[in-house]
């Protein structure tokens, strides 16, 4: 199961320990309050991927540089 990155700048993609250049904010508006978000850190190679994973289940979602890789 994928789960949340806190606390560390790994990749959440099951598995994967590459360090994360992206973050994803998502919500499951099922059972999350509008103003609670999660976090999801991925690297570029799987950026794709769990964005494609919370979009397919019709999360809202945004996708932004993780900041310690912002220049």
């Amino acid at each position: 199961m994928i789960g949340d990155a806190v606390g560390s700048d790994e990749c959440s993609r099951a598995g994967c320990r590459a360090a994360a250049d992206w973050q994803i904010h998502w919500r499951n508006p099922r059972i999350h309050t509008p103003d609670r978000r999660k976090t999801w850190l991925a690297c570029t190679e799987h950026v794709d991927y769990l964005r494609e994973f919370l979009a397919a289940r019709e999360f809202p979602l945004s996708v932004e540089p993780h900041p310690t890789k912002a220049t």
